[in-house]
């Protein structure tokens, strides 16, 4: 059981890493273009899916890390 809940912790944790590394920090080139980067905006499409993603993997990593140190207990 301990086997299957340390391949899962590690498949979780390589597709949070993914899903962080793909996600857009900032205005990007924008900004050496003089766009301004104080202007709200809010997620839509691909970017709002890779934050939900980012935010239930999160919970997933948390929760099987949990249950390895209960079942090791």
């Amino acid at each position: 059981m301990q086997t299957y809940l340390n391949i899962a912790q590690i498949v979780v944790s390589l597709a949070l890493i993914m899903a962080i590394l793909l996600q857009v920090r900032g205005g990007g080139l924008g900004g050496i273009f003089g766009q301004a980067d104080t202007v709200y905006r809010t997620k839509r499409g691909v970017e709002k899916t890779l934050f939900q993603l980012t935010v239930a993997l999160t919970v997933i990593f948390v929760v099987l890390s949990i249950i390895s140190v209960w079942a090791t207990a």
